[in-house]
């Protein structure tokens, strides 16, 4: 095999990105064959914009079934991702799936251990890891020569969205259609990327307000605290509402502080541990000595173009994935436990009672309503995912 032949499932804001992505030679191992939409709007829209040799499905399963592709990117509604990821791996395809990667960990769960019987890849689409930026932080974190983390915080507020962004299709901002929103939709990336650079914290308290901005019926406003098993602790906050919004993450370490803001990264290094100083010098108000460090990365930031080659580099040669796919149910347990918290108006602790949450989401999702002034809309996403967000 010299290319991979790639089939796109779901060809909406991300899906046709990716499309264009390929047709424009920036993924040179690999090349699209397929497309498929329930939508007839996106079907003509392929055909009109894609090459004949690209195959236009009416779905998913025909797509997989027709085995037209060696690969396939699941870009669908995320109720979706799961199912289709596991009936492509069944089917001998690898498999590369939007974030995030499924609506509940158990179902997530599943599809894992599907991927984990099955010896084709599977990928994850967290494009922000590809991030010089975060790439350092983890480097940082997990070489522990500035210590253990005392303090994460991340304010994450510019995701903003408009009320025509929620209007521009049915399945959006629903409880049936989507399972979530700010922390299901833009989220996921800030999720994984906390957890891969800092671990999974085991108690989560969150206040996650539904349609407090917008008129939806999912959360547009969230505040979650953190603890982890070392006594750190964290907070999380993020909104689609905030103009203009902050991107800021902080980490704390005994011996520094990383700050990411505006994708730039800076670091303070004291000149011995914190813990040390508290507790050995006789001084009462003075803290200990540091200076700013100048930082080098490689610069390097590639998004979805240096996912997509590492998935074809891993197909072709087993090169290193950006992210496996099982890692992808690792900030989706941040999500639900954020979400059930707040159902329940107290703490959780991780992992969290999976029935509970089904439980819980079930009920919202048998009183979610059908959407009014629906304006179906394809958006260019181009630049909407920034450098550091």
């Amino acid at each position: 095999m010299e290319k991979v032949r790639l089939g796109i499932i779901g060809i909406g804001n991300m899906g046709s990105d990716h499309a264009r992505s390929l047709l424009e030679g920036k993924v040179p191992e690999m090349e699209l064959a397929a497309v498929a939409d329930l939508r007839e709007t996106r079907r003509r829209w392929a055909k009109e914009n894609l090459p004949d040799s690209v195959r236009i499905f009416e779905d998913g399963d025909s797509l997989i079934g027709a085995h037209c592709c060696d690969a396939v990117l699941v870009a669908t509604p995320h109720y979706d991702h799961p199912r289709f990821v596991i009936k492509a791996l069944e089917n001998g395809l690898h498999v590369m799936s939007e974030k995030p990667a499924g609506v509940y960990t158990r179902q997530v769960r599943e599809m894992n251990e599907a991927a984990a019987r099955s010896d084709k890849t599977f990928a994850m689409m967290f494009n922000q890891r590809t991030n010089h930026v975060y790439r350092k932080m983890k480097e940082m974190v997990e070489g522990g020569e500035y210590g253990a983390i005392k303090r994460v915080n991340w304010i994450i507020t510019d995701w903003y969205r408009s009320q025509a962004y929620y209007n521009s299709g049915g399945w959006r901002a629903t409880w049936a259609g989507e399972g979530g929103g700010v922390l299901l939709n833009q989220c996921p990336h800030n999720l994984d990327l906390l957890q891969w650079i800092c671990g999974m914290p085991v108690k989560v308290q969150a206040f996650c307000h539904n349609g407090k901005w917008h008129d939806i019926e999912v959360e547009d406003d969230v505040t979650a605290y953190m603890e982890f098993a070392n006594g750190a602790t964290g907070v999380f906050v993020t909104t689609t509402a905030d103009a203009p919004g902050t991107n800021r993450f902080e980490v704390t370490l005994e011996r520094g502080k990383l700050v990411c803001e505006d994708g730039q990264l800076t670091f303070y290094e004291l000149e011995e541990n914190e813990r040390t100083y508290c507790f050995e010098t006789a001084e009462g108000f003075a803290k200990p000595a540091g200076h700013f460090v100048k930082l080098e990365t490689d610069g390097e930031n590639l998004q979805h173009i240096g996912v997509l080659r590492a998935f074809a580099a891993n197909i072709l040669r087993g090169e290193p994935l950006v992210a496996k796919g099982c890692e992808g149910i690792n900030g989706l347990t941040l999500s639900n436990a954020m979400h059930l918290s707040s159902w329940l108006g107290r703490a959780v602790t991780l992992p969290i009672d999976e029935d509970l949450f089904l439980e819980k989401l079930n009920e919202l999702r048998a009183a979610s309503s059908e959407k009014k002034a629906v304006r179906e809309v394809t958006f260019d996403t181009k630049g909407s995912y920034g450098t550091n967000k």
